[in-house]
């Protein structure tokens, strides 16, 4: 009786254990045959999983699973994980992805992991139609989280994505480990990580190859550190573009540490549209950085225009101040390595330069310097301007 009781007793723990909250996309009707569109059957999984009353896993097996545009809406009931061990692929047909701008969205969805996976976007045909000047959708960013807290993304690999890969928006506390970003150097907007109006971000670990910046730090953004950075190919790890808006919110207490560039058009950059804005940029810091054959290792630009299209031809209101460059070091891809272009009616202020060693072609590199005021101190190749 005794051995009866005690094996109805583990019966019962065994049924309300943790493993029951996990809700495989399988079981919900997913397919992994890379054919089969599994969007529904991943929106029953998310459903069920949101709705529990304890923490809940979402499994993505082993396989191929093609998803439409899809959102998964919060908030949930309990802590959510979504693990995959299989790849998400996009409809082959780039109009699949309809008007919506996103792949994959996950909205107001708070304490949530992704763990895993990797996403293919397939974005070389949206790329082409772009490029050929035919009438295109606007495009999709493959994986965006918005206004969510306390939400980790760990171990994904992105390739392909249409636009950018990552989006961080309007979010708190939030961290990005160990991803892995490719895309074709000429892919057109394809950036790696976008974080914008969010607070306490942290990005460690990732290798970014793309066709855009490696990280974009939009308006709105504060407090996000950034180490063990590998960038490039790609347009470098930009603060900006800001002052495209008239009013507009800043970026303070930014800090990226332990990066690695290779072969990018920019290592650290500022951009800020030649427009009044109230934007601004302050207390941010650059340190230990190496820079292998960067065209522009370090650069503010304040009069940014791609493509030199619409160019505003007035001063950017954005005020840029308290940033320190330390520790930066390796070869330049073009002779001014270190290039300060700021506002003539905002000038830049309190930008401080130490320990840089930058070179070109085995030779030191130059600088430049316009509407601008600092300090420099420590071994300074080029010779500072500040």
């Amino acid at each position: 009786m005794a051995k009866q009781v005690i094996f109805l007793m583990l019966t019962c723990l065994v049924l309300i254990s943790p493993t029951e909250a996990d809700y495989n996309v399988v079981r919900y009707g997913a397919k992994p045959d890379g054919a089969t569109d599994a969007t529904e059957a991943f929106l029953r999984a998310w459903k069920a999983a949101c709705g529990s009353a304890q923490a809940a896993t979402i499994y993505v097996p082993k396989g191929r699973y093609v998803l439409k545009a899809v959102e998964f809406r919060g908030p949930c009931k309990s802590r959510m994980t979504v693990k995959i061990d299989g790849t998400l692929v996009a409809p082959t047909d780039y109009w699949a992805l309809g008007n919506s701008g996103y792949w994959i969205l996950f909205r107001q969805v708070n304490k949530l992991t992704v763990v895993g996976g990797k996403l293919d976007a397939k974005g070389a045909g949206y790329w082409a139609c772009k490029n050929s000047g035919r009438s295109c959708p606007p495009g999709a960013r493959s994986i965006t989280f918005n206004w969510a807290n306390d939400i980790v993304l760990s171990g994904l690999t992105s390739i392909n994505s249409q636009e950018t890969h990552i989006v961080i928006n309007s979010c708190n506390n939030a961290v990005v480990r160990n991803v892995k970003v490719i895309a074709p150097d000429q892919s057109p907007n394809t950036d790696g990580i976008h974080v914008q109006s969010s607070t306490g971000v942290t990005i460690t670990g990732s290798t970014l190859q793309t066709g855009d910046d490696c990280i974009s730090i939009g308006p709105g953004t504060t407090n996000l550190y950034m180490s063990h950075v590998k960038c490039g190919p790609g347009h470098g790890i930009s603060i900006g573009s800001l002052a495209r808006d008239a009013t507009e919110d800043g970026v303070q207490n930014v800090t990226l540490t332990n990066a690695v560039f290779t072969g990018s058009d920019n290592g650290v950059r500022i951009k800020s549209w030649a427009r009044p804005s109230t934007s601004f940029v302050r207390n941010v810091l650059f340190q230990n950085i190496v820079m292998t054959n960067v065209k522009n290792p370090i650069i503010i630009d304040q009069n940014y225009c791609p493509n030199n299209q619409g160019c505003p031809l007035q001063s950017s209101g954005a005020k840029i101040s308290q940033v320190t460059y330390r520790n930066i070091r390796g070869t330049s891809a073009t002779q001014n390595a270190v290039t300060f272009d700021c506002s003539g009616s905002t000038p830049c202020r309190e930008i401080r330069l130490q320990d840089i060693h930058l070179t070109y072609m085995n030779r030191a590199a130059t600088s430049s310097c316009k509407n601008i005021g600092g300090t420099s101190s420590g071994l300074l190749v080029p010779q500072s301007c500040l």
